[in-house]
């Protein structure tokens, strides 16, 4: 699955159900290491907090993810919110919901309604975009083939996300590029066309 869903930019909202108040945080992030950060960053940020609740979604394929109620009743926080997130099929999102206990009890199904209403809010104001999955590939050619190789690697750069991360010139050249992986086997099967260029990966028979 190469495209796939996710939230355009980070985002937060405000829900306050009986006196508590639920601070609910929408994040971008591509790896559960990089979703750790981010909560113990917010964990830290908001210590003086009831509950810092959470759930992530990672991956095109949409196979990782995690929740956590963080001291809440089980399944009444970190369920809900990785049921928003699922709700609209995103992926590569985290979202954080802090809650600041008012002094009213809210109950398990009250629980779940704020958690989950607080998460969508959040996930409401990120708003969504379409996602490509990236990969990477390397080439070799010769100097001579140069302008041919960048003519063409150039000319998907104006309509689609393929760039150069790595250039090396000389009697041998080398290039690394990145690109989404749904272009894969197209590029290095028009790359692997011109002379003396070989592809890694090389192109599929």
């Amino acid at each position: 699955m190469a495209r796939f869903l996710t939230i355009s930019h980070s985002a937060e909202a405000v829900f306050r159900e009986k006196m508590s108040r639920f601070l609910a945080f929408a994040i971008p992030v591509t790896s559960p290491e990089e979703a750790r950060e981010v909560i113990a960053r917010y964990t830290n940020e908001y210590h003086d907090a009831r509950h810092v609740c959470w759930a992530y979604m990672i991956g095109a394929d949409r196979l990782t993810y995690l929740s956590t109620d963080n001291g809440e009743p089980s399944g009444t926080a970190g369920k809900p919110i990785l049921g928003q997130i699922n709700s609209l099929g995103l992926t590569d999102v985290l979202v954080i919901v802090v809650r600041y206990f008012g002094g009213i009890k809210l109950g398990t199904s009250g629980l779940i309604a704020a958690y989950r209403e607080a998460a969508r809010l959040a996930l409401e104001e990120a708003g969504v975009r379409e996602g490509r999955e990236m990969t990477s590939m390397s080439l070799t050619f010769p100097y001579l083939a140069m302008n041919d190789v960048m003519r063409l690697v150039k000319s998907y750069g104006t309509s689609e996300p393929v760039s150069i991360t790595a250039q090396e010139f000389d009697n041998t050249c080398r290039l690394s590029l990145s690109l989404p992986l749904d272009l894969l086997s197209e590029l290095s099967s028009r790359l692997g066309a011109l002379s003396g260029t070989s592809v890694d990966p090389a192109p599929k028979p």
